[in-house]
């Protein structure tokens, strides 16, 4: 290891160590907010919590496999063709807590996503594109064998 990038690693981890011993950084301030549509237990209250009313649209396209082998490790790339796509989220209709996750997109950013997502068992995957106040909805269908959410 070259011994500049060991103290450029102890010297950021120092001071991030003294920023949250002195109470300037909170755990709050680097993670992800709770509550809201993440923490929503069914697909109708995760859309309630959103706001969203969205309609079908053959412009949002979904690339997941057919049948997932592993439930753990879902790959899903989510792609809207609908001008003015702000915001993609991700949600599984047969998870605890469907909503996957959500990506907000800055003006000019190509709108196509891609991640990993755990999926319990079979269900569908659906993707919601927010183009100014209008919503517009995709789903497909996979095949889980083995659950990734405790199955």
């Amino acid at each position: 290891m070259k011994r500049r990038t060991f103290l450029q690693g102890t010297l950021a981890a120092s001071a991030a160590g003294l920023a949250v011993s002195a109470g300037l950084l909170t755990p709050g301030m680097v993670m992800a907010e709770g509550g809201g549509a993440f923490d929503a237990k069914s697909m109708e209250e995760a859309l309630k919590v959103m706001a969203l009313t969205p309609e079908d649209s053959g412009d949002i396209k979904i690339k997941a496999p057919e049948i997932a082998e592993n439930g753990a490790v879902v790959p899903v790339t989510v792609t809207s063709g609908v001008a003015g796509t702000t915001e993609i989220s991700i949600l599984v209709d047969g998870n605890p807590t469907p909503l996957a996750a959500t990506f907000i997109l800055p003006e000019g950013t190509s709108p196509e996503v891609s991640t990993r997502i755990k999926m319990g068992k079979t269900a569908n995957v659906v993707a919601i594109a927010k183009a100014g106040d209008k919503a517009y909805t995709a789903k497909q269908e996979v095949k889980v064998t083995i659950g990734g959410c405790g199955g």
